[in-house]
């Protein structure tokens, strides 16, 4: 006899996965429930737990003592979030090519090899880019926020086909960082520019990207006076809670091609569950999962959502997740 043989059992053969989410503020995060939706898809007992962390629990003796245990109970594998994204670093054996570039880890999978890190916020803005833009060149780039966000979108941009990136943020010392941390990777050259030069910037751009959190529900508006754009450049906005922030619709206003977050969003999540599982991800299904969460919390909560999908600037917070 085995559990099959007890109506309403999981199971014996149907495939166990457990993943958890560590940071600051993740217990409202749809990313469990992506995740979720996409392993029933899959036929597997797919389980993701939030461990939201205290301010004084994300020292690295902390965050050690979390993947010890997680990985002691069998977790498949975790995903990281702020502010331990780049802390988690030294606590892994290994790191994929996206972690190494971008010098911060948001997925974690246990291998007979020992943890290893990757990034997947950077393969999923430029899987996004690819599909919202297609993969022509575009000739300069401008990025609003150097924050964690930002440095994961820049990775990605200058591994596109892309001329000059152009880097505004209201911290110059982080700007000028995240500048050199990914000129070096070749590619397209990144430079800062003040933010006063915004205008002149945008005014030959073919993209601009914002990556700062104005736009989102307990920080609403948009980050510039979107009659600074011009009708030949192109707009995304990795905020997606909501959707389409005021900077898109503005954009939208003036017959200019748009980019909601939402994209990047279900990418990094869809990349996470094919590195925990193995398993090809249902993109196009995990879209219309998204698309069907983040309406359903804007009809229950009304009043302004604090998450933890935020990208940074300053002061700093939370990552797009």
């Amino acid at each position: 006899m085995t559990l099959a043989d007890f109506p309403g059992t999981v199971s014996a053969r149907r495939p166990a996965v457990l993943i958890g989410l560590i940071g600051e503020g993740v217990t409202p995060s749809l990313t469990p429930p992506m995740h979720e939706l996409e392993g029933a898809r899959h036929g597997m007992h797919y389980v993701y737990r939030t461990i939201d962390l205290a301010r004084a629990e994300g020292t690295p003796e902390y965050l050690g003592m979390l993947l010890r245990a997680a990985r002691r109970l069998g977790f498949n594998g975790l995903n990281i979030t702020h502010p331990v994204k780049q802390a988690v670093i030294p606590l892994l054996d290994d790191l994929s090519d996206s972690a190494r570039a971008v010098g911060a880890v948001n997925t974690v999978v246990f291998t007979d090899a020992g943890a290893i890190g990757h990034n997947t916020d950077v393969t999923g803005f430029g899987a996004a880019l690819t599909d919202a833009f297609g993969a022509d060149p575009l000739g300069r780039v401008v990025l609003l926020g150097a924050g964690g966000a930002g440095s994961a979108v820049a990775t990605a941009l200058v591994q596109h086909p892309v001329d000059e990136l152009m880097l505004i943020d209201q911290v110059g010392e982080r700007a000028d960082a995240l500048a050199a941390q990914v000129s070096a990777l070749g590619g397209a050259g990144a430079r800062v520019v003040p933010l006063g030069a915004l205008p002149a910037a945008l005014a030959g751009a073919d993209l601009v990207v914002n990556a700062t959190p104005i736009g989102m529900a307990a920080h609403p508006g948009a980050p510039f006076d979107p009659a600074l754009l011009s009708g030949a450049i192109r707009v995304a906005d990795i905020v997606y809670r909501p959707a389409d922030t005021a900077l898109l619709q503005a954009a939208r206003s003036r017959g200019i091609r748009t980019m909601s977050g939402l994209g990047m969003a279900m990418h990094q999540a869809a990349d996470a569950f094919e590195i925990f599982t193995g398993e090809r991800a249902d993109r196009t299904a995990m879209l219309a999962d998204l698309h069907d969460l983040v309406a359903g919390e804007a009809a229950a909560s009304p009043a302004p959502v604090t998450t933890d999908a935020t990208p940074e600037t300053a002061p700093e917070r939370g990552e797009n997740r």
